[in-house]
């Protein structure tokens, strides 16, 4: 049986304070039964490992350059991450893809790159309102995802997968958990057919994942955990969905 993952993504969130107490609150809650990490802004890395050095929480980056160094300026790459003792990166994420015009193999791409540093890339997926209501969700989720396939090879099996519906993420409307788990069989499926063990690979739900809504989602069979982002700025919050997920 898969260990549920839960991922706070605080986006572009964050402060001395309100990350002390944030993590303060995490901290003070454990031990979960499930695995737990927060991706936190890049000014923030170092505190953030302080802070959490000796517990059990990992954290993550929002992003990394696809590039191992360079004059890439305003660009930060897997191996400065590493350095940090970073343990997972956000790759592809819808606003990333939407504002910065991220391409599927760029973001295969930046996959890679922190694979190739031993990092555990989370790798975001996901159609929009109108994709999904010109019946092309499915063949896009697709797309997106045979480009990292392709990309990353024999590798593919250590990477952690997030589905995102675009049409989900801050505007409160939720995938039920019956639109959810169809979307999640079909990557499961389609990463089975590449590695041939996608059932211990973890498929994260990503679309505004709540403490209302988390036990159900959570327990569709193909969701193995969530990648949350309004939810994760709440310790009280972020807190209850690692519950629902142990």
């Amino acid at each position: 049986m898969r260990k549920k993952f839960v991922a706070g993504n605080w986006k572009m969130h964050g402060s001395h304070s309100a990350n002390a107490e944030l993590l303060s609150g995490i901290l003070a809650a454990r031990p979960f039964a499930c695995d737990v990490a927060v991706c936190v802004p890049f000014p923030y890395l170092g505190e953030v490992a302080v802070a959490l050095a000796g517990s059990d929480v990992r954290w993550g980056a929002q992003d990394c350059s696809a590039h191992e160094k360079g004059a890439y300026t305003g660009e930060v790459s897997a191996a400065m991450l590493s350095e940090f003792g970073c343990r997972y990166v956000i790759v592809g994420h819808s606003e990333r893809r939407h504002y910065h015009g991220e391409s599927d193999q760029l973001v295969a791409d930046k996959a890679k790159a922190v694979l190739a540093r031993g990092l555990t890339p989370i790798v975001c997926v996901g159609e929009t309102l109108g994709q999904r209501e010109q019946g092309t969700a499915h063949a896009t989720v697709k797309r997106q995802l045979s480009a990292v396939i392709h990309a990353l090879g024999h590798c593919v099996g250590e990477m952690v997968v997030a589905y995102e519906p675009v049409w989900a993420i801050g505007t409160g409307v939720t995938a039920t958990p019956e639109q959810a788990q169809e979307m999640h069989s079909l990557i499961r499926a389609q990463l089975h057919a590449a590695t041939g063990h996608a059932d211990a690979m973890k498929i994260l739900y990503g679309g505004s994942m709540k403490p209302e809504n988390a036990g159900s989602l959570l327990a569709q069979q193909d969701i193995d955990g969530g990648l949350i982002g309004g939810a994760a700025l709440k310790a009280a919050d972020f807190v209850a969905i690692c519950r629902a997920a142990g």
